[in-house]
């Protein structure tokens, strides 16, 4: 006997889109004056945009680890990119699936490997770290011990084309696409969330046309704050950039305007993929909200940084837009991180989340008084850094603490772009915002703990010589799609 179809449209439904290393200032609705992303700004005009978003650890496994948690890194303990999440603490998908939601991901995890219960019912093409280790080699982070990365970070050939990497978008794309199609055509009545991993605009900095070209013949700005114009790189900053510095590896003055438009233009071609996927969407005749946010930021040149791993804003703040039911349309400039987009999940199918989490979910906090004090901690134990670092942002204030370093202080709202350090002449400011960090972390028990784990990694894998070969020496590569 066959059953009827369901009419999928009342069936609650639920996209999270998340892509990698797409900065918050990076769209046209955020105010930039030449990035063109029409397909996030059309989700933003009909949902809320979070303007003040951030990232609760700017690099790939730690920050996804705790979006799965929503929990903070000195919890998970997921402290650097060799310590992917593989199951505990409870996801945001356990959540659900102890709710009777249909659960699924197309697309970029970096968790551990597919076998591990992270709360998906089934993973579809799932990215993860290489050989189910990744980056061991920069677990060995003490200035004295640790190697300088080989290669360059951003990629051996920058310009236009296509790499593995937009490959594996356009298949990701694809399969989201005809995930909505059969799901319309599915008996299955029950709720259901697709979570949407995307790698642009993730190095390596090879853009398609023509979104390259559209950028590179743009006459684009230099980046901000750069040392050849005198900008003086913070100590802690400067020695965690010497293990993959990009800036130095240009070939030319031709190839660094290349990366330049190659990341823009990677900006665009995610856009152009979010529109791909709505589409496929609303083609298959399904009706959804959505959830879009970023694991981290890029510096893209800033400060002659590339890539994350720092707490400056173009690292650590991250694009958020929540389309969903009962969330007023425009903007929330309460300060929220990734932790409350996992709270946000459950909340969408009215699930409460037990046990321990740090964030809230986006629909509280929208629908509440907006609270520009509210504190938000990020936190750095990865490659290159000699010791950890942590980032609070409260009020007009964004503190930075770097263990065995002088921190940094500064206010956001007569120096949005974080361009002079105010901790000599404001100690009192500095003083409290040290004391409010600790009540969320201990800056150096968090710091000895993510060594001693390292050191354990490093030991567990047959010591240091064997563990400076093992995982990717670069860019995640993505799955065999044959």
């Amino acid at each position: 006997m066959t059953l009827p179809m369901k009419d999928q449209t009342m069936t609650k439904g639920l996209v999270v889109i998340l892509s990698d290393e797409h900065r918050a200032d990076a769209m046209s609705c955020a105010g930039h004056p030449f990035v063109h992303t029409p397909n996030l700004d059309a989700l933003a005009a009909r949902g809320t945009r979070f303007t003040d978003a951030y990232t609760p650890s700017p690099i790939c496994v730690p920050a996804r680890a705790s979006f799965a948690t929503a929990q903070h890194v000195h919890k998970t303990g997921h402290w650097d990119n060799s310590m992917p999440y593989t199951g505990t603490p409870q996801s945001w998908g356990h959540v659900l699936q102890r709710g009777g939601v249909q659960v699924e991901s197309v697309g970029k995890l970096h968790y551990r490997d597919p076998s591990d219960p992270v709360g998906f019912d089934h993973e579809h093409i799932p990215m993860m770290v290489k050989d189910g280790v990744g980056m061991v080699f920069a677990s060995i982070r003490r200035e004295d011990e640790r190697i300088q990365a080989q290669g360059r970070m951003l990629g051996e050939y920058i310009g236009p084309g296509e790499s593995a990497y937009t490959r594996y978008d356009e298949a990701v794309v694809a399969r989201a696409a005809q995930w909505f199609a059969d799901k319309a055509t599915s008996n299955d009545a029950r709720p259901w969330c697709l979570y949407i991993g995307l790698v642009a605009p993730h190095f390596p900095l090879v853009c398609p046309e023509p979104f390259f070209s559209k950028y590179r013949q743009m006459n684009l700005p230099e980046p901000k704050l750069l040392p050849r114009d005198g900008y003086v790189q913070h100590p802690w900053v400067a020695k965690q950039n010497a293990f993959m510095d990009s800036e130095s590896a240009f070939k030319s003055k031709e190839e660094r305007k290349d990366a330049i438009a190659a990341y823009w233009g990677l900006c665009e071609w995610l856009d152009h993929n979010v529109g791909r996927i709505l589409a496929a969407l609303e083609s298959a005749g399904l009706s959804a909200d959505i959830l879009y946010a970023s694991d981290h930021g890029d510096n893209a040149g800033a400060r002659g940084l590339w890539g994350k791993s720092n707490m400056y804003r173009e690292s650590v703040s991250i694009p958020m837009i929540a389309a969903v039911e009962g969330l007023p349309a425009g903007t929330c400039t309460t300060p929220v991180s990734l932790l409350d987009l996992s709270r946000t999940i459950p909340a969408v199918f009215g699930l409460n989340w037990a046990g321990e989490s740090d964030g809230r979910p986006l629909q509280d906090i929208a629908r509440a008084p907006h609270d520009p004090a509210r504190e938000i901690l990020s936190q750095y134990h990865a490659a290159g850094a000699v010791s950890g670092a942590y980032m609070l942002r409260k009020g007009r204030w964004k503190y930075i603490e770097y263990i065995g370093f002088e921190p940094e202080l500064f206010d956001l709202e007569e120096d949005p772009e974080e361009a002079t350090n105010l901790a000599v002449q404001q100690p009192a400011e500095l003083a409290r915002l040290a004391r409010l960090l600790r009540q969320h972390v201990d800056p150096a028990a968090a710091d000895t703990a993510a060594f001693a784990a390292q050191d354990a990694l490093v030991a567990q894998h047959g010591g240091r010589e064997k563990a400076l070969a093992l995982g990717a020496r670069g860019a995640t590569p993505p799955p065999n799609l044959h």
